[in-house]
């Protein structure tokens, strides 16, 4: 039987800190040559009604330790402005409803064993991310978190944050008063600290350990001037401006997408790799422009990736001084493989998902 596992059943098994171990366990598999992935490939179509793009995206990975998934997103894109913010906005068939699917498979035999719901799955994985770049690159004795954002990703952030460092202060900042307010009080039950409500972006950075951006802004959020020496910067979203770049003196790159076999030049270290229709009808969207690509945001002498600084080969922090920076990297496609192969064997156990008969999925003709 093959399962199918929504995001309810995804939330009954799923724990911060077993993500961090699966995610951090596909990075270095993906440094030794015993996982695979590809980067992120996205389709854009742009549609009769101005300003909007149907967006086709896909990553996909899998390792020798058994499991092999793709996931798949079917979203139309556009941008909103909305009290001076810029923001990249998204639905499948209408505002409120999304389409993100993972589909798991064994590669010992083939099988299809789930499908999952990508929604609280992607929530997790990329807090996990931003709890891994903290681990390993912010100060030691990091207490004061500065969050700009009080969404899903705020939320699977500080959750992240609370395994690696002692935090006890959160300074929040978001657009709409009644969200940031509801986010202080839920984190300070959530992880009995002190969470504060901030009327202005500027306020998140006095003292702040720890920033991170958890926007759906379309254009960098940082304000360069106002990082405190010693900060650890992350950004889910957008790639810092110019002057947050300058200040940044180490950061560190999850990972990277595997080169193809004997194809060195197709190389590419870019988040997303995009292919477009009707290029000459396409909107310029601030978040993914026309024609620009998706670079890494540090320059390589600035930069490490996690297999070269657990392996000595390159420094991470080497002072509570520096200002430093992690990113995903464009290795996604490693990232749900571990976390979606870890949930189905939990979801397993657990008796949870709906059963489908695995030869729904099957053909007798050979392709």
């Amino acid at each position: 039987m093959t399962l199918l596992i929504s995001n309810s059943d995804t939330a009954k098994v799923l724990e911060m800190k077993d993500a961090m171990a699966a995610l951090e366990a596909a990075y270095v598999d993906l440094a030794a040559g015993t996982a695979v992935c590809r980067p992120r490939i996205d389709i854009s179509i742009p549609q009769r009604e101005g300003g909007k793009v149907y967006q086709w995206g896909t990553m996909e990975g899998g390792s020798t330790r058994g499991y092999f998934a793709i996931r798949m997103k079917s979203d139309v894109i556009y941008e909103h402005e909305y009290e001076g913010v810029r923001t990249a906005e998204k639905y499948c068939m209408k505002p409120g409803l999304f389409c993100g699917l993972v589909l798991l498979t064994s590669i010992e035999n083939g099988e299809p064993l789930a499908i999952l719901n990508d929604g609280l799955l992607q929530h997790v994985r990329v807090g996990a991310d931003g709890g891994i770049g903290a681990k390993y690159m912010a100060r030691e004795g990091a207490e004061v978190v500065g969050m700009l954002g009080s969404g899903g990703m705020a939320r699977s952030h500080m959750a992240a944050l609370m395994e690696v460092r002692p935090i006890k202060r959160l300074q929040v900042f978001s657009p709409t008063a009644a969200n940031r307010e509801a986010y202080a009080r839920e984190m300070a039950q959530a992880h009995g600290i002190e969470a504060i409500a901030c009327e202005t972006p500027e306020e998140v950075y006095a003292g702040a350990h720890i920033i991170c951006g958890c926007t759906d802004s379309a254009v960098p959020i940082f304000l360069a001037e106002r990082i405190e020496p010693g900060a650890h910067l992350m950004d889910v979203q957008s790639i810092p401006g110019e002057a947050t770049l300058a200040r940044v003196d180490a950061a560190l790159r999850l990972g990277n997408a595997t080169t193809p076999w004997g194809l060195d030049d197709f190389a590419v270290t870019d988040r997303w790799i995009t292919y477009g229709a009707a290029p000459d009808k396409a909107p310029d969207h601030k978040f993914k422009a026309m024609g620009q690509r998706g670079r890494p945001a540090i320059p390589d002498e600035k930069s490490a990736l996690l297999g070269e600084l657990l392996a000595g080969a390159k420094p991470g922090r080497t002072s509570d001084h520096e200002i430093t920076y992690s990113e995903r990297g464009n290795a996604q496609g490693a990232q749900f493989f571990a976390v979606a192969g870890m949930v189905y064997e939990k979801a397993k156990e657990a008796g949870l998902g709906h059963e489908i008969p695995t030869e729904w999925l099957l053909q007798d003709i050979r392709d």
